[in-house]
């Protein structure tokens, strides 16, 4: 049997020597990083989006924003086809198309003052694609609000103390901020004040717990993302995205730490089923279903948003650049394979103490686990927040860590995914109202005063918080979900395919099908999955939740045409030359 031990030791081994060769190789002989080369944040900086931060805590943002709820979410949901495929899909995509992925999002971005991935397809490719392009993530950044409002909603209404404790940490960032860029405090004093700060806010969370409905939490996310993505990002962006990175470097260490040392064997098979019962209650077949579950920590292409989005704006030397892009990738990654070792050793035996206190009548096995693991869950209202919850917590406790007080563990675990969801859903805003500015800019003339309306930072803040929390009200989480991660994944496909043109028409290396063949790959698996959830998972959903249900298929379908568009676009650039 295949033990925690191995398979995390291993996994933090193939990370470290891969970003010191491979990453360290691309760095050097195709982006050819120079700290010559001045960055967008100091030419232009403004105070407001292009504001030089430290390296460190330019990661946080960066790591906490791409992280959200995906790299935990997903691998948990994934579980249904057994450990090791989702495992394998983790470790390959970081590898060969996440962290190159990411990596040259952020530089293209940077070389090009900041602008959008978006922005440099118009330029490199075709201003077609740049338009098809622009609506693709303005789709998907509808999506991710949608989802990830979903994701926190129901866990703060079953976690009341989770929701508290998200709340202190956000006072607790702002006083951060104001530390470190008012009162222009050290660096490391203000961390340390903040990182008590933080614990505080953790040890709060079950004194003074916060108990809103479903419904009230969405009417408080609607209105924290519009402030949030408007104000400038080192009053609350940066400095609670520094923060939070501090809460999942601790719940990685515990976690590493306590799957090291429980030497505990996997519980959950490697593998069950091709198509076990899952997305909208359908057989899910692993290919081509696969990247509409694990929506992150493999890859993601709303990495591409941030890194070209707020964190090239922010990068104070290109040096940086290999550490923040690539190497929060990888991070992602060990994140995602902490959560597949916890669920997978520990989430039998989580199931099983959930039945007996719940009196229900257990018949999930080893042998059955495909076919029964989602249904059970559902029925014993484990949703995948929730088993991570739990696993985590079980694993903690089975290790040298069992000191750790139970509720603490929970509030960390649950912080692990309402933290960085939060972190996520403003700076999806944020990146929302910059890609509407700019979709709106070649009308600017012609629109006026609508124009000026329109892209004023609050109102177009508000235009996608208001269509993304509608979507998220129907608490619709088995297409909410796969609807974001088909858009997530088309995006990086997309985003990939324009780091290979960047590379061979910009930097003129020989080294972009390092880019063009993983993206081709995850680009016809995509559009298989999009074109099979489509057909097989919406019709029966929309059936139940009409409104909800047309918007995403018709947003879904939006994105199909736009992808067929990009496509053609792109090989033609490519056979232009």
């Amino acid at each position: 049997m295949v033990s925690s031990t191995l398979i995390i030791v291993g996994g933090f081994l193939i990370y470290i020597i891969l970003y010191f060769t491979y990453g360290k190789k691309i760095e050097r002989d195709v982006v050819r990083a120079s700290d010559d080369l001045q960055t967008p944040s100091q030419r232009l900086y403004d105070g407001v989006d292009y504001v030089p931060a430290h390296k460190a805590v330019l990661f946080g943002h960066h790591f906490a924003s791409i992280a959200g709820a995906g790299p935990l979410v997903g691998p948990a949901m994934a579980m249904c086809w057994g450990w090791l495929p989702g495992l394998l899909w983790v470790w390959l995509g970081n590898i060969f198309i996440g962290s190159i992925h990411d990596y040259l999002a952020l530089m293209a971005s940077v070389r090009y003052d900041g602008k959008s991935v978006q922005f440099v397809a118009s330029d490199l490719i075709s201003k077609r694609t740049g338009r098809s392009f622009y609506y693709l993530v303005f789709f998907l950044l509808i999506l991710v609000v949608a989802a990830f409002s979903n994701v926190i909603g129901t866990m703060f209404v079953k976690n009341p103390a989770i929701g508290a404790a998200s709340i202190y940490m956000t006072l607790a960032a702002i006083i951060l901020g104001v530390l470190i860029y008012r009162l222009k405090w050290n660096l490391t004093l203000s961390t340390v004040i903040g990182i008590i700060l933080m614990v505080i806010a953790i040890w709060l969370g079950p004194k003074w717990p916060v108990t809103l409905s479903y419904e009230l939490w969405m009417v408080v996310f609607f209105f924290y993302i519009i402030i949030a993505a408007a104000i400038p990002v080192n009053v609350l962006l940066q400095p609670r995205d520094y923060l939070n990175s501090f809460l999942l470097y601790l719940g990685i260490v515990i976690g590493f730490l306590a799957a090291v040392f429980t030497f505990r064997g996997m519980e959950v098979p490697a593998w069950s089923t091709f198509s076990p019962v899952l997305l909208g209650n359908q057989p899910t077949p692993f290919w081509p279903a696969i990247p509409l579950v694990i929506a992150c920590g493999a890859l993601s292409g709303f990495h591409s948003l941030v890194a070209s989005g707020t964190s090239s704006k922010q990068l104070a030397k290109e040096s940086d650049g290999l550490f923040v892009g690539y190497g929060g990738m990888f991070t992602e990654g060990m994140l995602s394979t902490t959560i597949i070792v916890a669920i997978g050793g520990f989430g039998y035996s989580v199931i099983k103490a959930e039945a007996a206190k719940a009196a229900y009548n257990l018949t999930l096995t080893a042998e059955n686990w495909g076919a029964l693991y989602t249904t059970t869950t559902n029925a014993l209202k484990l949703s995948p927040p929730n088993m991570i919850i739990e696993s985590f917590t079980a694993m903690t406790a089975a290790s040298f860590l069992s000191f750790i007080p139970t509720t603490i563990v929970k509030v960390i675990a649950g912080l692990w995914i309402s933290a960085f969801a939060l972190t996520t859903l403003d700076t999806t805003n944020r990146l929302a109202r910059y890609c509407l500015t700019e979709m709106l800019t070649p009308a600017k003339e012609a629109l006026g005063s609508v124009y000026e309306f329109v892209t004023n930072r609050w109102i177009a803040s508000l235009i996608p918080a208001a269509i993304g929390i509608y979507l998220a009200w129907s608490k619709q989480f088995s297409i909410l979900w796969p609807s974001f991660s088909a858009a997530n994944q088309l995006i990086a496909s997309i985003a990939l395919m324009t780091g290979a043109v960047y590379v061979a028409k910009k930097l003129k290396s020989r080294f972009s099908a390092i880019a063009i063949a993983p993206a081709w790959f995850l680009w016809v698996t995509v559009t298989c999955g999009i074109i099979w959830f489509m057909a097989v998972v919406m019709p029966p959903s929309i059936a139940k939740t009409p409104g909800a249900g047309w918007t995403l298929q018709a947003i879904m379908a939006i994105m199909l045409i736009l992808n067929i568009i990009f496509i053609v676009d792109f090989v033609k650039s490519r056979k232009n030359g």
